[in-house]
């Protein structure tokens, strides 16, 4: 696997490699280096950021997006896939911002903006200061030590921007916020992180040939045995409203906001010194033969369309290029149904599938309780 493409790998030392510049003037090269990236996979159709499919010719990677805003005013989801992200032929970032509060959706397009970018040039920087040990020799070895360079790079991208968001003098993000859900395919490895409760679904096959979901990430509610005890530990309150059985919030100690149904989120930051954080939980899997495709959905998707749902609904569309508003479209009509007299929530997904065709026809059995992926 070729970690560092040579273009970057000449940014990444021209940014880090030149004497006089301080610690900012490098990070500056690297945003900028970064940046530049954006704007050519932009140009070069490499770049996605509403509905539609990413599919070049240079690359056996296929995506398909679809959002449809709800019944609540303003689209307040937002997503982004970028192929050969980083200048890798074999590496693609797909990611799914589900904002809320006033400013919900001005912080989820910027989010959307910031972490592809920040990512870059933070993995960048961590490459350029790593190199593999010798006694990584086993495959295993290897594979943790470049899940832990992809981790620390993730860890500190969401960190600055939600530092950012914070003193962001255009954006208030004080009672505004939005989740961050993102996946890195880069070859047969996927590094998933994520912050709130967008949800990533992979479809995989089981040993009798039936085609099972494996869920992905957790759902950062707020009455999540750990999350609530961080949450009480620093003051913060957690309760249901009366209306509202069954929907835990979060609460200042003192007042009656924000109510945010999340443990985790950017932004949000009325909220931040009583327990909600905004550090990612990342995982990683190495894709097999048996994996065919990942699903991320905002919660508009998974309110009412369970995994094994989702996961039948696209593996039955015949074409891919549709998978992404077929699941969208049967939310849409779940929501008719399942959620009567409550206004719809925005619906946003994508579908990323991970060889360029099926390697054999398999049928959709409901699994009696998905897996977890381990964390290393």
């Amino acid at each position: 696997m070729v970690l560092l493409p040579s273009l970057f790998d000449g940014l990444a030392r021209s940014v880090s490699m030149k004497k006089g510049k301080n610690q900012n003037n490098e990070t500056d090269g690297g945003r900028e280096a970064a940046a530049s990236m954006a704007k050519d996979a932009k140009k070069n159709e490499m770049m996605l950021c509403s509905s539609g499919t990413v599919n070049s010719n240079m690359s056996n990677d296929f995506a398909s997006i679809c959002s449809k805003r709800g019944q609540k005013g303003t689209n307040q989801d937002s997503a982004i896939v970028w192929e050969k992200f980083g200048c890798q032929e074999d590496m693609i970032f797909c990611g799914i911002f589900d904002g809320h509060g006033p400013w919900g959706h001005i912080v989820a397009k910027r989010v959307k903006k910031s972490v592809p970018a920040s990512l870059l040039c933070n993995w960048q920087k961590a490459l350029s200061l790593t190199s593999l040990p010798h006694q990584l020799d086993t495959e295993f070895n290897s594979t943790f030590h470049h899940f832990d360079i992809w981790k620390q790079s993730y860890l500190k991208t969401y960190a600055d921007v939600d530092l950012e968001l914070k003193h962001h003098p255009g954006i208030d993000a004080f009672r505004s916020g939005t989740t961050a859900l993102t996946i890195i395919k880069q070859g047969e490895h996927l590094v998933i992180a994520n912050v709130g409760d967008s949800r990533a679904v992979l479809a995989t096959t089981s040993d009798d040939g039936k085609l099972v979901p494996l869920q992905l990430t957790v759902d950062f509610k707020p009455n999540i045995p750990e999350e609530a005890e961080r949450i009480l530990q620093c003051n913060g309150r957690v309760f249901c409203l009366r209306d509202e059985p069954g929907v835990y919030r979060v609460w200042t100690p003192n007042g009656d906001t924000p109510g945010l149904a999340l443990s985790r989120a950017i932004g949000d930051h009325c909220v931040k010194e009583f327990g909600l954080i905004s550090v990612p939980d990342i995982t990683q899997r190495n894709i097999t033969n048996n994996d065919q495709f990942v699903i991320l959905a905002t919660d508009g998707v998974w309110d009412v369309i369970s995994n094994e749902e989702a996961v039948e609904i696209v593996s039955s569309t015949e074409d891919r290029e549709k998978s992404a508003k077929k699941l969208v479209q049967c939310a849409m009509r779940a929501w008719k149904y399942k959620k009567r007299g409550i206004a719809m929530d925005d619906i946003s997904a994508i579908c990323l599938f991970c060889h360029p065709k099926l390697s054999q026809q398999v049928n959709f059995v409901k699994a009696s309780a998905p897996a977890k992926v381990a964390k290393l």
